[in-house]
């Protein structure tokens, strides 16, 4: 259950780990029918923007059955490999992105960026950042049309390097003109696959063209020193994991 040397190391290099089935099938049950009853019965269109930008079915966000998607599938324990501690999570986030069938052009594709940096609907020189976001799929994404996250593997360390050396504090652009061009590598899963992912990789989210909603849990995960060094951690992909100071990356895909 817990992480490898090879998949520390495979973390350092991506800024990505998966694994498969972490959470077990009456677990992601119990989330998705909170959650369908919630975007059926409460949601409207004119939700859809606001829900967007921060999350679906607010009112579940502190739900029990969706927090043991992090505290009760391993994915804590994963957690505590990486970071070494972790602040408490006492929040989930839902993300769906609905189908354009249905709500034709209310969810555009998202652009390339990393969260909590420069967000469009904030004052740029407000950082709302993280140390890694733990995605739990709910819905079959096997298909990258379906609005698959998209993420840029090994992306971590250009944006370290990019936050020290080229962006101040206050600049409106999410990321280099390079990385805004990239679209990225789709998060392909099954329920119950869960997604650790590095805050500094940069990530969007595509349109979806499949006839039933993408539906992810989102967990931000901080280690608990991270509020009071926001910005040097941009600048230092590993300020918040301390466990893999001695942790050498691959050097080439396997």
């Amino acid at each position: 259950m817990r992480l490898t040397a090879e998949e520390k190391a495979t973390f350092k290099r991506d800024g990505v780990l998966i694994r498969r089935g972490l959470a077990d099938p009456d677990q992601v049950k119990r989330a998705v029918s909170l959650i369908d009853v919630s975007y059926r019965k409460e949601m409207t269109p004119d939700d859809i923007s606001a829900y967007s930008r921060r999350t679906f079915a607010p009112e579940l966000g502190d739900s029990a059955e969706l927090l043991t998607l992090y505290t009760e599938t391993g994915a804590a324990e994963l957690v505590g490999d990486l970071l070494g501690a972790a602040a408490p999570v006492t929040t989930a986030q839902i993300q769906i992105r609905v189908p354009e069938s249905e709500f034709p052009g209310m969810q555009p594709e998202k652009a390339m960026h990393v969260d909590g940096v420069s967000c469009p609907h904030l004052d740029p020189r407000e950082l709302r950042t993280f140390s890694l976001l733990v995605g739990v799929i709910l819905s079959d994404v096997s298909d990258p049309r379906c609005g698959a996250l998209h993420y840029l593997p090994g992306g971590h360390l250009a944006m370290a390097r990019w936050f020290a050396e080229e962006w101040p504090l206050g600049m409106t652009e999410q990321v280099p003109p390079e990385i805004d061009r990239e679209r990225g590598t789709p998060f392909l899963g099954l329920p119950g696959d869960v997604l650790l992912m590095h805050h500094l990789v940069p990530h969007t989210v595509a349109q979806n063209f499949m006839p039933f909603p993408r539906v992810m849990a989102y967990f931000r995960v901080s280690h608990p020193h991270h509020a009071g060094h926001r910005l040097q951690a941009l600048r230092d992909p590993w300020l918040d994991y301390p466990p893999l100071a001695d942790i050498p990356a691959p050097t080439s895909q396997e």
